[in-house]
């Protein structure tokens, strides 16, 4: 795939949606919970979760880490898989105390390859998560890719159904200028393709990608 394919893929997408101003999230912090909290789920019902945290005033790294299991799962219960996740996200927030003490600009210093190492040394933590956290909560230049992403590409043959997730990545990253904001509007943008046409029961005729010559 050529660059210049991924920038029509790009220009197409950005006419039809604009700007979509993603990751949702008031701080860092709350990106964080929220990557945590996506996985297997749509993001309606981690908003839902997160509310739930904001109701009762915890959405803090203390307050999170003073909750018991019980607790937490109550309040996530929205994002569903919530005794699983509350175990992830309890050993993220371990992580995150012992690495930085919550400081999120101090852990911001360290390198994009030292990150992502240790995140992903973090058990339930994998490759989607830890980039999440990576390019919009600490603002890094890294390429996240999902199952849309990985939809997107095997419907528009640019991709084999079982490719790596580290296969697609570099597909985008070894073609796109390392910049965090463009990563960050193009994963976005292929977010939005994949809920409003490229679904399980495809809309290609209105899709704004078809008719893209390969």
């Amino acid at each position: 795939m050529s660059s210049n394919l991924l920038k029509q893929f790009y220009q197409r997408m950005f006419r039809h949606y604009g700007p979509l101003n993603w990751w949702p999230g008031e701080t860092p912090f709350e990106v964080m919970v929220g990557a945590i909290l996506t996985q297997n789920t749509a993001w309606a019902n981690v908003e839902k979760a997160i509310t739930n945290l904001k109701k009762a005033n915890v959405l803090n790294l203390r307050k999170l880490l003073r909750l018991s299991d019980v607790e937490m799962a109550r309040l996530i219960r929205p994002a569903g898989y919530f005794r699983v996740k509350t175990k992830r996200l309890k050993n993220f927030l371990k992580f995150l105390d012992a690495e930085c003490g919550g400081d999120i600009a101090k852990l911001k210093k360290q390198s994009l390859e030292i990150l992502r190492q240790k995140l992903l040394a973090v058990n339930g933590v994998g490759p989607e998560t830890a980039d999440s956290i990576l390019l919009y909560a600490l603002e890094k230049p890294i390429f996240v890719v999902d199952a849309y992403t990985r939809r997107i590409l095997h419907r528009h043959h640019l991709c084999k159904k079982e490719a790596s997730y580290e296969t697609l990545q570099k597909l985008f990253m070894t073609r796109l200028k390392p910049d965090m904001s463009h990563y960050n509007e193009y994963h976005a943008q292929l977010v939005n393709i994949g809920k409003d046409f490229c679904r399980t029961k495809p809309k290609c005729e209105k899709c704004p990608l078809n008719g893209l010559n390969w």
